[in-house]
């Protein structure tokens, strides 16, 4: 029996039952999961998402952004004008320290060429500043201004004005993602600069590293300054990379604990220096003998005969 003006639902026509909803969105989701993790292929989902909602995030973050700078500016003006007389001062101070480095590094190459011996290969840089932290709470990653467009790759190095920072290792069209140094999946080749000792540093997280698969007695102390080894061919050798802070020898384990403490500005930086590729000095011809033209010597040696 209806109601006027209302008509009851069909009896037999009810649709899949909630459960069966459930167990179908619930195997859709795992297999696009596990397809995502083995074969990436809603990268291109990722990619469109990112720069589709880039806009949204800048228009988000302008209010605030605007109320940060205006009250940084007001406050901040005695502060600059004291910064810039000390920077003036210090510059004055350090230019004969400029003047002699110039010096040196002209006659280090001189000397390299006289020993001919390769000189390092430059790289080039570009400046980019962090935005934002990644919402994954269990990894240390940050987003920077940079992307696709201004030539950022994923495996490139960052670095700071102290040394090391991170990795490069997703890049966007307008973004790229950075996993740092104490990220628990991040691992970079290091050596002691004290001894040349190399070993391989790991994030352990909560802002520290870790140097792992070092023998209980390996020639390390507190103190010891960790550099980059330069040995997987991304990171240039000789950037600051750690500082030991710990020691934990046990005889009953193989291999000693040692806890080191970033010293880049690893969890508190704003801007950061992306090294790209090596740039590769053009080398001199060498001249090409032809074979054709028999020396000389030989000549001399057929008329002898």
């Amino acid at each position: 029996m209806s109601v006027v003006g209302h008509t009851p639902p069909p009896f037999f026509k009810r649709g899949p039952a909630p459960l069966a909803r459930l167990t179908f969105f619930t195997a859709l989701a795992i297999t696009l999961l596990v397809a995502d993790l083995r074969f990436h292929t809603l990268e291109w989902a990722r990619l469109v998402l990112a720069t589709v909602a880039w806009p949204m995030q800048r228009a988000a973050q302008m209010p605030v952004e605007g109320a940060q700078g205006a009250g940084q500016y007001f406050a901040s003006l005695l502060q600059l004008q004291q910064e810039n007389s000390v920077l003036r001062t210090r510059s004055l101070a350090t230019a004969n320290q400029l003047l002699r480095q110039e010096h040196l590094e002209q006659e280090n190459r001189r000397l390299r060429a006289l020993l001919d011996m390769k000189e390092r290969q430059p790289v080039e840089g570009r400046v980019g500043e962090i935005i934002y932290a990644a919402r994954d709470p269990f990894s240390r990653r940050v987003i920077m201004d940079k992307g696709l467009q201004a030539g950022v790759a994923a495996g490139q190095a960052v670095i700071d004005d102290l040394g090391v920072i991170g990795q490069v290792t997703r890049v966007f069209p307008l973004t790229a993602e950075v996993t740092l140094l104490t990220d628990k999946d991040q691992a970079i080749p290091v050596q002691v600069q004290r001894n040349g000792l190399r070993a391989v540093a790991a994030g352990a997280g909560a802002g520290s590293i870790e140097l792992r698969f070092l023998a209980a007695n390996a020639e390390v102390q507190v103190g010891d300054i960790l550099v980059t080894s330069g040995l997987d061919g991304i990171y240039l050798p000789g950037l600051p990379v750690a500082k030991i802070i710990h020691i934990d020898r046990d005889n009953s384990y193989a291999f000693a604990r040692i806890h080191c403490e970033p010293i880049a500005g690893v969890e508190r930086h704003g801007h950061v220096l992306v090294l790209g590729s090596r740039i590769v000095p053009p080398q001199p011809e060498e001249p090409v003998e032809r074979k054709d033209v028999p020396a000389k010597g030989k000549k001399v040696r057929k008329a002898a005969q």
